[in-house]
């Protein structure tokens, strides 16, 4: 089985180089990594390959398409919005459940207008049963939440856009 850490360390050092693709088998399981294009997002598939219980869940191939999102389901920022120097995009590092709030019964972490710091907790990712605090990464103003509460997200996914200060 693969620890979140390995994961994420392994999506970093991907992201940083010239890989396009990475296929890792351990321990009976199978991790599969790939850079997202412009229709592409990226896939982590750990599929148990237990003799006798079944085929493993197949991985994508690079003759496979990858599945196009519609512009209505898409999470990318709407065109309309301004690209300069003083939008910042909070990211997604990693696959997981995003959660607006610590629990069902509180309030969002931030919402639109909410004046943050680069210390200040957004949302939580639920990775493998694991909560994982990100934080705004920079000083401003939430502009827009780009996410839903409970939607599934990916590595590098847009979560919100900002105004910094």
């Amino acid at each position: 089985m693969f620890k979140l850490n390995e994961i994420k360390e392994l999506i970093k050092l991907v992201d940083q180089s010239s890989l396009q693709e990475l296929e890792i088998q351990n321990e009976g399981f199978k991790l599969f990594l790939r850079k997202p294009g412009k229709t592409e997002s990226v896939l982590v598939s750990t599929a148990p390959l237990v003799p006798g219980y079944g085929a493993p869940i197949p991985t994508p191939t690079s003759a496979e398409p990858q599945v196009e999102r519609s512009s209505a389901g898409s999470s990318e920022a709407p065109a309309a919005t301004p690209s300069s120097a003083d939008i910042h995009t909070v990211v997604s590092p990693m696959v997981g459940t995003f959660y607006s709030s610590p629990s069902p019964d509180t309030p969002s972490f931030v919402g639109p207008g909410s004046k943050v710091t680069e210390k200040t907790v957004v949302c939580i990712i639920e990775a493998m049963k694991l909560m994982n605090e990100i934080e705004a990464e920079a000083k401003g103003e939430i502009v827009e939440v780009l996410v839903d509460n409970g939607q599934l997200v990916e590595y590098g996914q847009p979560l919100f856009l900002m105004k910094k200060q």
